[in-house]
């Protein structure tokens, strides 16, 4: 699942709840640092976390397929064909910065429930436009 603001302009500056599932573990041309999901993505999700049914963050939403480009490549117009990046991979090159590895290590995390951490993400969205 992910939380985003896609498309403020039509649909609003509420975050909005997207649920899909992890359609592969590689993405575009097998990247192995990629995730394909099924989650509804549109411009704006890209950044929010992506996580789990426990609420821990798998990846972060990074871009979905061109339709054009799929539709000109195959003949089909393809559907919910997104990608997050994995967050063992965020997580790697994180570790690599040393004024950032230090608070990580020292983070804890408390277990939620799945509808606590969505609710906690709706409560701290925060909407930012930048012009």
């Amino acid at each position: 699942a992910t939380v985003g603001f896609p498309n403020t302009g039509l649909q609003g500056f509420a975050p909005k709840f997207a649920r899909g599932e992890i359609a592969s573990l590689a993405g575009a041309a097998a990247d192995a640092r990629y995730f394909q999901i099924s989650v509804p993505v549109q411009p704006g999700n890209s950044g929010g976390a992506l996580v789990d049914e426990r609420g821990n963050v798998v990846g972060v939403v990074s871009a979905k397929l061109n339709a054009a480009a799929a539709l000109a490549a195959s003949g089909a117009l393809l559907e919910n064909v997104n990608y997050a990046v994995k967050s063992s991979f965020l997580l790697s090159f994180l570790e690599s910065v040393p004024e950032v590895d230090d608070p990580l290590q020292a983070t804890t995390t408390p277990a939620e429930s799945f509808e606590e951490v969505v609710k906690s993400a709706k409560d701290a969205a925060e909407l930012v436009l930048v012009y």
